[in-house]
């Protein structure tokens, strides 16, 4: 709370000198001349796709004479810290990558620019994940730039032993696919499918494919709603797979052990998690190791992932706003989209995705709620309590979602 509270001093501050500018006609207070638009993007564009960026820049630089566009790399560890000095100094750059889920603290301070959503290419058909991690209070501040999604790996050599020789189509599948993995993988701890107790980013995904959310907005209010039928049904589906298929700890994290590091072990058959955990399965099971889209329980339907990814932003004190947009405009369009979409990136919009795993795995997605205090939730361990006494049996499905709810509008309505 006491970051949120210096962000949005910060940003009143920094308001107080980008009002007295006018965009091209002085000097910013970095220095550069008005001329230059500096954008922050994170290093990872520097090292796999700077001809994307060098593309964009071209391109705005052709339709802004005399405008030079700057870029300056970023890590992923200080760049908030360093942005966050940027702000108190009001010399802030005009477009900024940010990863999905660090965009509300800074939405919910003011610290951005509202943009015009319908002005982006593909705008409506954005990722709902990173879509919905763009947008505060009915307005967007962020524009999808790329995703990861989350997928099944697993283990070939078992699968085939089962008798299994596709992927499956339905979580129906995928549940006795494990019941036939556990037969004939007896031995203590071993888990057909790995998941923690506590992995709260799997089970919402059960939740948002029966049609349920975590909560809504209700004339001006949040509302808990894991307690509604449709998250309930969700809720009960993620009991009976974890019972059907996981030996994990019902009370442990996702990260204690981590997934891959049970698979590694030869622990598992399966695990669900971030498409990139294929590269940490251990030279044993390397060659024997493959993804699928994890399946809802609709045929042809993805279980909805709640996806990685990053955002582009405009930070308000800029005094270039509607530069700063041309310029997303340009590295977001289809062909750039395209472009990284070549080098193996998840596109910004349904409508691009392609026939990769990744990409199916992308086609729906959910994003926790876009609240200035849903910090305070995850903090709180509101949806790990709630997963640990719903697979212990310390509750019913509905007592502990009901409990859930509660929490979830009380830290979310804190002023």
């Amino acid at each position: 709370m006491k970051g949120r509270t210096i962000i949005a001093a910060v940003f009143v501050a920094a308001l107080a000198v980008s009002a007295s500018t006018a965009a091209g006609a002085v000097r910013s207070p970095s220095g550069r001349t008005a001329k230059t638009l500096t954008v922050w993007l994170q290093v990872d564009a520097q090292s796999g796709w700077p001809d994307i960026v060098a593309a964009a820049n071209k391109q705005f630089e052709s339709d802004h004479s005399g405008y030079n566009v700057v870029v300056q790399y970023q890590g992923w560890p200080d760049h908030l810290q360093k942005f966050d000095a940027t702000l108190a100094a009001s010399n802030s750059p005009d477009v900024i990558e940010m990863g999905n889920t660090e965009m509300t603290k800074y939405m919910a301070a003011g610290a951005f620019a509202p943009l015009t959503k319908s002005t982006f290419a593909n705008s409506a058909s954005w990722l709902t994940s990173l879509a919905k991690s763009g947008s505060y209070g009915g307005k967007t501040y962020g524009v999808p730039y790329y995703a990861g999604s989350r997928v099944v790996t697993y283990r070939t050599d078992l699968f085939k032993k089962a008798g299994v020789t596709k992927p499956p189509a339905t979580l129906a599948q995928y549940t006795t696919i494990a019941r036939k993995l556990a037969t004939q993988n007896s031995s203590k701890g071993f888990s057909p499918v790995y998941i923690a107790g506590q992995d709260w980013y799997v089970a919402m995904g059960f939740v948002y494919d029966y049609g349920g959310q975590i909560a809504s907005t209700y004339k001006g209010k949040w509302v808990g709603t894991l307690d509604q039928p449709a998250a309930l049904k969700g809720l009960a589906a993620f009991k009976s797979f974890f019972l059907a298929s996981s030996r994990a700890s019902k009370s442990t994290l996702e990260t204690r052990p981590n997934p891959y590091d049970v698979f590694a072990q030869g622990e598992a058959a399966s695990m669900i998690g971030p498409s990139w955990f294929s590269c940490c399965v251990g030279a044993k099971y390397k060659s024997l190791t493959a993804q699928f889209v994890m399946p809802g329980h609709i045929a042809g339907k993805p279980m909805p992932g709640f996806l990685g990814g990053s955002d582009l932003a405009v930070p308000a004190p800029s005094g270039q706003k509607d530069l700063a947009a041309d310029w997303i405009k340009d590295f977001t369009s289809t062909t750039s989209e395209k472009a990284l979409q070549a080098k193996g990136n998840i596109p910004n919009a349904t409508n691009l995705l392609g026939s990769s795993v990744n990409e199916r795995a992308a086609q729906r997605s959910w994003f926790v709620p876009t609240a200035k205090h849903w910090v305070d939730v995850e903090n709180g361990n509101v949806l790990r309590n709630m997963l640990a006494q719903i697979l212990s049996g310390k509750l019913t499905v509905k007592q502990a979602a009901s409990s859930a709810s509660d929490n979830i509008a009380s830290v979310l309505n804190q002023s």
